[in-house]
């Protein structure tokens, strides 16, 4: 069976440790003192990033932990994961929630705690294809925008000392409406940063992680069904346990209204293609490089039980909202590499009057109650709010690809 962390570390990062462990170290006191005997409300901690979060905090012994995820069978996962770790501390009041973070379930919960001193929300649409008609547009906005101000307005009830809601580098100079959506969010929670501290952080594709198109490569191997990947497609990618370390920085050691980010160089930005020869190599088979995704499932399909030669299928990027490149800051916005060895800071970040978000969710609920909405409607309401969002709609998502 392949190592999966250690397929990650010498394959796609390049790293034997994480690039956070010197910020961990160097703040460790800070940390200790920020996180221990503090309860920790964790919203969608059941994913990769928020379950990998969770696993940052603990060594750190708070006192409480709260974990909200619609994914009944993640939470379960979870649980077994954290009790049957060695040396892994479990708060002895520890608890898991199966509900959507804006049910009145959650409201009541929440009020009957009387609020968190640590609140983290990893509750969101992460995928592109996440956006391919007008209602899977509407409930991306939904979960990514108009729920999570919902969140913001109940924590102003019991404000935490720290509130932390992940990003993703889509948001910088967006693309597609995931990222736009994500940049709205950005700009929302930094509109709350006067009743409690906010942070957030923009970071790389998570490898492997729940969902992606590198852990599909796992169930497409266990099936016997063939590798599909675009080959002009880059992208910046840091292991589950980094992206978790990332976002306990930031959470923790953050300033008011900033934005973090990784240190990575254009030169450690990788494609799909390069990963899945890897990936095939690791396994010890051969490529079969095929032209079509028929010929490859044929090819699966007649393939024999012991053969050491695996279809794959590579393919220049052609679906709506995917960007050859990603970045995670634009010009204009205030750089601070010096405080951390592996972090970037965007400080001092503009913060948008609460009136123009009003305009916007004014928008977006005048769009959504009528019944002959259109996709294109969202993506100008976008615009209007986030003039630099470029959205080009090719005809094609996903759903449409192997």
């Amino acid at each position: 069976m392949l190592n999966i962390d250690k397929f990650i570390s010498e394959n796609i990062t390049s790293r034997s440790n994480s690039m956070f462990a010197i910020d961990i170290e160097a703040n460790y006191q800070q940390l200790q003192q920020e996180i221990e005997g503090k309860s920790l409300l964790v919203i969608g901690g059941a994913g990769s990033i928020g379950s990998s979060y969770i696993r940052a905090m603990l060594p750190f012994k708070p006192s409480k932990l709260v974990v909200v995820d619609l994914n009944e069978n993640g939470l379960a996962e979870l649980t077994r994961d954290l009790r049957s770790t060695y040396g892994m501390y479990v708060p002895e009041e520890y608890r898991t929630y199966t509900l959507n973070f804006a049910d009145t379930i959650f409201e009541h919960i929440f009020c009957e705690e009387k609020g968190f001193d640590i609140v983290a929300n990893f509750s969101a649409h992460k995928h592109v294809r996440s956006e391919k008609d007008k209602y899977s547009v509407q409930a991306l906005i939904e979960n990514n925008v108009i729920k999570a101000k919902k969140l913001l307005d109940l924590l102003t009830e019991y404000p935490p000392k720290h509130f932390f809601c992940v990003s993703t580098d889509k948001a910088a100079n967006p693309v597609n409406i995931m990222g736009a959506s994500k940049r709205v969010m950005e700009d929302m929670i930094m509109a709350y940063s006067a009743k409690f501290k906010v942070t957030t952080a923009r970071f790389a594709n998570v490898a492997f992680s729940n969902g992606s198109l590198l852990a599909g490569f796992i169930d497409r191997i266990m099936k016997k069904q063939p590798l599909a990947a675009p080959s002009d497609v880059k992208r910046y990618f840091v292991s589950p346990e980094e992206s978790g370390q990332i976002c306990m920085l930031a959470c923790m050691l953050g300033h008011n209204g900033e934005i973090f980010f990784p240190k990575l160089g254009e030169e450690q930005m990788i494609t799909f293609s390069s990963i899945c020869d890897k990936f095939l190599d690791a396994l010890g088979y051969e490529k079969k490089e095929c032209t079509s995704d028929e010929e490859a499932k044929k090819f699966a399909t007649e393939m024999p039980e012991n053969s050491k030669v695996y279809p794959v299928v590579y393919f220049k990027s052609d679906t709506t909202g995917e960007k050859d490149y990603e970045e995670f800051y634009v010009p204009g916005e205030k750089l601070n590499m010096e405080r951390f060895a592996s972090l970037g800071v965007i400080e001092e970040v503009t913060k948008r009057p609460m009136r123009e978000l009003d305009v916007f969710f004014k928008d977006m609920e005048q769009i959504f109650y009528k019944e002959d909405f259109s996709k294109s409607e969202v993506v100008n309401a976008l615009h209007r709010f986030l003039p630099n969002f470029e959205h080009i709609e090719k005809g094609k998502n996903l759903d449409q690809k192997m």
